[in-house]
Protein backbone atom coordinates (compact mmCIF):
# COMPACT_ATOMS: atom_id res chain seq x y z
CA UNK A 1 0.00 0.00 0.00
CA UNK A 2 0.80 3.67 -1.23
CA UNK A 3 2.24 5.90 2.01
CA UNK A 4 -0.69 7.51 3.96
CA UNK A 5 1.09 11.26 2.28
CA UNK A 6 0.93 9.60 -1.04
CA UNK A 7 -3.00 8.75 -0.79
CA UNK A 8 -3.59 12.12 0.45
CA UNK A 9 -1.75 13.88 -2.67
CA UNK A 10 -3.77 11.58 -5.37
CA UNK A 11 -6.96 12.66 -3.36
CA UNK A 12 -5.97 16.14 -3.69
CA UNK A 13 -4.87 16.07 -7.04
CA UNK A 14 -7.77 14.72 -8.74
CA UNK A 15 -10.03 16.57 -6.45
CA UNK A 16 -8.27 19.88 -7.96
CA UNK A 17 -8.65 18.38 -11.57
CA UNK A 18 -12.00 17.38 -11.08
CA UNK A 19 -12.87 21.37 -10.51
CA UNK A 20 -11.14 22.60 -12.66
CA UNK A 21 -12.88 20.64 -15.15
CA UNK A 22 -16.33 21.20 -14.05
CA UNK A 23 -15.63 24.78 -13.78
CA UNK A 24 -13.87 25.05 -17.85
CA UNK A 25 -16.67 22.70 -18.79
CA UNK A 26 -19.54 25.23 -17.71
CA UNK A 27 -20.57 22.67 -14.47
CA UNK A 28 -21.38 25.15 -12.17
CA UNK A 29 -24.34 25.22 -9.95
CA UNK A 30 -25.85 28.62 -12.52
CA UNK A 31 -29.11 28.99 -12.97
CA UNK A 32 -30.30 26.35 -15.25
CA UNK A 33 -32.97 29.20 -16.98
CA UNK A 34 -29.84 31.20 -17.76
CA UNK A 35 -27.92 28.00 -19.16
CA UNK A 36 -31.03 27.61 -21.27
CA UNK A 37 -31.08 31.29 -22.71
CA UNK A 38 -27.05 31.11 -23.46
CA UNK A 39 -28.14 27.69 -25.19
CA UNK A 40 -30.77 29.01 -27.13
CA UNK A 41 -28.24 31.67 -27.63
CA UNK A 42 -25.53 29.94 -29.69
CA UNK A 43 -28.18 27.95 -31.30
CA UNK A 44 -29.64 31.11 -32.81
CA UNK A 45 -25.77 32.71 -33.75
CA UNK A 46 -25.16 28.77 -35.31
CA UNK A 47 -27.88 28.97 -37.61
CA UNK A 48 -27.65 32.52 -38.50
CA UNK A 49 -23.60 32.34 -39.41
CA UNK A 50 -24.49 28.93 -41.08
CA UNK A 51 -27.83 29.92 -43.40
CA UNK A 52 -26.02 31.17 -46.75
CA UNK A 53 -22.62 30.41 -45.40
CA UNK A 54 -20.11 28.90 -48.40
CA UNK A 55 -17.81 26.18 -46.22
CA UNK A 56 -14.48 26.39 -48.98
CA UNK A 57 -11.59 23.79 -47.78
CA UNK A 58 -9.75 20.76 -48.51
CA UNK A 59 -9.83 17.20 -47.82
CA UNK A 60 -7.22 14.14 -47.49
CA UNK A 61 -7.54 10.76 -48.03
CA UNK A 62 -5.82 8.17 -45.22
CA UNK A 63 -2.68 6.40 -46.96
CA UNK A 64 -2.30 9.20 -49.86
CA UNK A 65 -0.55 11.74 -46.91
CA UNK A 66 2.27 12.98 -49.40
CA UNK A 67 -0.63 14.03 -52.00
CA UNK A 68 -2.30 16.92 -52.03
CA UNK A 69 -5.29 17.94 -50.19
CA UNK A 70 -8.34 17.85 -52.27
CA UNK A 71 -11.06 21.06 -52.86
CA UNK A 72 -14.37 21.04 -51.50
CA UNK A 73 -16.94 23.16 -51.38
CA UNK A 74 -20.38 23.10 -49.69
CA UNK A 75 -22.76 25.90 -50.31
CA UNK A 76 -24.92 26.03 -47.37
CA UNK A 77 -28.88 27.62 -48.39
CA UNK A 78 -30.52 27.44 -44.82
CA UNK A 79 -29.52 25.45 -41.38
CA UNK A 80 -32.64 24.12 -39.49
CA UNK A 81 -32.76 22.99 -35.23
CA UNK A 82 -35.46 20.62 -36.02
CA UNK A 83 -35.75 19.03 -32.39
CA UNK A 84 -33.56 18.12 -29.39
CA UNK A 85 -30.10 17.60 -31.07
CA UNK A 86 -30.88 17.66 -34.84
CA UNK A 87 -30.66 20.01 -37.28
CA UNK A 88 -30.78 19.60 -40.98
CA UNK A 89 -28.48 21.61 -44.07
CA UNK A 90 -29.91 22.27 -47.54
CA UNK A 91 -26.71 21.92 -48.53
CA UNK A 92 -25.01 21.81 -52.23
CA UNK A 93 -22.00 19.34 -51.97
CA UNK A 94 -19.16 19.76 -54.50
CA UNK A 95 -15.99 17.63 -54.23
CA UNK A 96 -14.29 15.82 -57.31
CA UNK A 97 -16.68 15.32 -60.10
CA UNK A 98 -19.83 15.42 -57.43
CA UNK A 99 -22.21 18.26 -57.88
CA UNK A 100 -25.36 17.64 -55.58
CA UNK A 101 -28.31 19.73 -53.35
CA UNK A 102 -29.82 17.57 -50.62
CA UNK A 103 -30.93 18.31 -47.31
CA UNK A 104 -28.59 16.83 -44.84
CA UNK A 105 -30.14 16.08 -41.55
CA UNK A 106 -27.57 15.96 -38.58
CA UNK A 107 -26.99 15.37 -34.88
CA UNK A 108 -25.28 18.66 -33.39
CA UNK A 109 -23.43 18.63 -30.18
CA UNK A 110 -22.19 21.30 -28.41
CA UNK A 111 -18.36 20.95 -26.75
CA UNK A 112 -18.67 24.19 -24.71
CA UNK A 113 -19.65 26.84 -27.05
CA UNK A 114 -18.29 24.87 -30.02
CA UNK A 115 -20.76 23.22 -32.48
CA UNK A 116 -19.74 19.30 -33.36
CA UNK A 117 -22.31 17.97 -36.53
CA UNK A 118 -22.18 14.04 -36.23
CA UNK A 119 -23.16 11.96 -39.09
CA UNK A 120 -23.10 8.36 -38.53
CA UNK A 121 -23.54 5.87 -41.31
CA UNK A 122 -25.67 8.44 -43.16
CA UNK A 123 -27.05 8.27 -46.78
CA UNK A 124 -26.49 10.95 -48.62
CA UNK A 125 -28.46 11.10 -51.66
CA UNK A 126 -26.27 10.76 -55.13
CA UNK A 127 -23.53 10.66 -53.11
CA UNK A 128 -23.69 7.39 -50.74
CA UNK A 129 -22.89 6.53 -47.11
CA UNK A 130 -20.60 9.06 -44.85
CA UNK A 131 -19.72 9.37 -41.23
CA UNK A 132 -18.25 12.98 -40.53
CA UNK A 133 -17.43 14.36 -36.99
CA UNK A 134 -16.67 18.30 -38.04
CA UNK A 135 -16.29 21.35 -35.61
CA UNK A 136 -16.95 25.00 -36.68
CA UNK A 137 -15.30 27.75 -34.60
CA UNK A 138 -14.14 31.48 -35.57
CA UNK A 139 -14.71 31.02 -39.28
CA UNK A 140 -13.66 27.80 -39.79
CA UNK A 141 -14.32 24.21 -40.18
CA UNK A 142 -11.75 21.09 -39.06
CA UNK A 143 -13.17 17.56 -38.67
CA UNK A 144 -12.74 13.62 -40.03
CA UNK A 145 -14.98 11.71 -42.53
CA UNK A 146 -15.38 8.25 -43.99
CA UNK A 147 -17.49 6.98 -47.12
CA UNK A 148 -16.72 3.04 -46.88
CA UNK A 149 -13.36 2.02 -46.67
CA UNK A 150 -11.92 5.41 -47.36
CA UNK A 151 -11.81 8.17 -45.25
CA UNK A 152 -9.39 11.37 -43.99
CA UNK A 153 -9.60 15.20 -42.66
CA UNK A 154 -11.48 18.09 -43.81
CA UNK A 155 -10.98 21.51 -43.10
CA UNK A 156 -11.19 25.28 -44.78
CA UNK A 157 -13.11 28.35 -44.16
CA UNK A 158 -16.96 29.63 -43.40
CA UNK A 159 -17.59 32.36 -45.65
CA UNK A 160 -20.68 34.43 -44.44
CA UNK A 161 -23.69 35.11 -46.59
CA UNK A 162 -22.60 37.66 -49.12
CA UNK A 163 -18.96 37.70 -48.64
CA UNK A 164 -16.98 37.39 -51.71
CA UNK A 165 -15.56 33.60 -52.71
CA UNK A 166 -12.36 32.79 -54.36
Amino acid sequence: MPPRNTLVFRWLFFSLCAALLMTAAGCSSSNPDEAAAKQAQLEQEFEKTMSGATLEGAFTMDGREDATPRKERYYISSVTKLAGNYWSFQARIQYGEHDVTVPVPVRLEWAGDTPVVTLTDAEIPGLGTFSARVLFYRGRYAGTWSHGERGGNQFGRIIPAGAPTD
